[in-house]
């Protein structure tokens, strides 16, 4: 085989691993450590947080996936009582967006009912992993 076939062949393998590993990681919710909490406000949010918890969503405006996320985790606020979800347009925030380090949209942010960040994903997330990653947000509240 010419060495031209070969680099053929690594290039189409590196991407379809490369391919694998974004869909396999994209959407999935990331724990944060005890020591490294974030935390929002309120007023950075322009509105209140929820009761239970807040699902705080980064958008841009052309972004289809932040279309899809937006549905899912609206589905997500009205199942769950004392969960709102928050829609924040990336490019009028960008401060909170370098605080937070938020490198793509869509990003969710999973907040605690005080504002402590719990859980993230960068990427469309499915109903089933938002929804378990409400549950740690919420089993976190004190009783």
């Amino acid at each position: 085989m010419s060495l031209g076939l070969w680099v053929l062949v690594g290039a189409v393998a590196a991407g379809v691993l490369l391919s694998a590993l974004k869909a396999w990681v994209d959407g999935r919710f990331r724990g944060k450590s005890e020591d490294d909490v974030e935390w929002v406000t309120a007023a950075e949010l322009g509105g209140e947080l929820g009761e239970r918890a807040t699902l705080l969503q980064f958008s841009s405006a052309f972004c289809a996936p932040c279309r899809a996320t937006r549905r899912t985790l609206a589905e997500v606020e009205s199942m769950v009582d004392g969960v709102r979800h928050v829609e924040l347009d990336a490019e009028s925030h960008l401060e909170l967006v370098r605080r937070l380090d938020i490198l793509r949209t869509p990003t969710t942010l999973v907040l605690d009912g005080t504002g402590a960040v719990v859980k993230r994903a960068s990427g469309a997330p499915r109903k089933p992993d938002v929804i378990a990653a409400l549950a740690v947000a919420i089993d976190r509240q004190p009783s």
